[in-house]
């Protein structure tokens, strides 16, 4: 499993902690919640998680051992903005082969059509744009998604289509999968297990 002991983060040496002493664990084919309001930490926790920023305290493991960069991540982050996650220059053909061309059925099953492999990301909505992050963040070696406020920018429809294809390719792949998401409702229809950090006592 992903599991996290005992992690800590902070931006200053002598700063307070955002967040200090969380455990977490998300196994094989589990979908976990993460809720809070914004500017709580979320985003932040996930990107440890995925390995981007270390904690100043605490380990992170996979399968019992230590996350490492390596020539690909298991862990793969999907961000609110996806257009922050691409190279704004390359088409969408170059952004797909960089994450090791992901299958014609994979393609299919989130909906991306071939003519957009000659456009730019800022020819596609941020639907489609997502959906295309999706396919980069779902190569073959991938087994866990932290999936942080990944359709909270989109409507309604969009939101529904993207998680039927991610709920499906996760269970059929068996990946495990770190909703993060202000939004109850989404969580509470989605997870099984949900970890309240960060919500605000009443």
């Amino acid at each position: 499993m992903l599991e996290a002991k005992k992690v800590a983060f902070r931006y200053a040496t002598d700063g307070p902690w955002l967040f200090q002493g969380l455990d977490i664990d998300i196994k094989p084919g589990e979908i976990v919640g993460l809720p809070g309001s914004s500017g709580k930490g979320k985003s932040t926790l996930a990107k440890t998680l995925a390995g981007y920023m270390k904690p100043h305290q605490g380990s992170i493991r996979i399968d019992g051992h230590p996350l490492q960069q390596k020539a690909f991540n298991p862990v793969q982050l999907l961000f609110q903005h996806p257009e922050l996650a691409v190279n704004p220059r390359w088409k969408i053909k170059k952004l797909l082969a960089e994450a090791a061309a992901p299958s014609s059925d994979l393609l299919t099953e989130l909906s991306i059509d071939e003519s957009w492999m000659e456009r730019y990301p800022h020819e596609l909505s941020g639907g489609e744009l997502q959906r295309v992050c999706l396919a980069r963040a779902l190569h073959p070696k991938t087994q866990y998604l932290l999936c942080d406020e990944m359709t909270s920018m989109l409507d309604a429809l969009t939101q529904a289509i993207i998680w039927k294809a991610v709920l499906g390719i996760a269970k059929k792949r068996n990946l495990g999968l770190l909703v993060i998401s202000h939004d109850s409702a989404l969580i509470s229809s989605l997870c099984r297990r949900t970890l309240d950090y960060f919500i605000q006592p009443v």
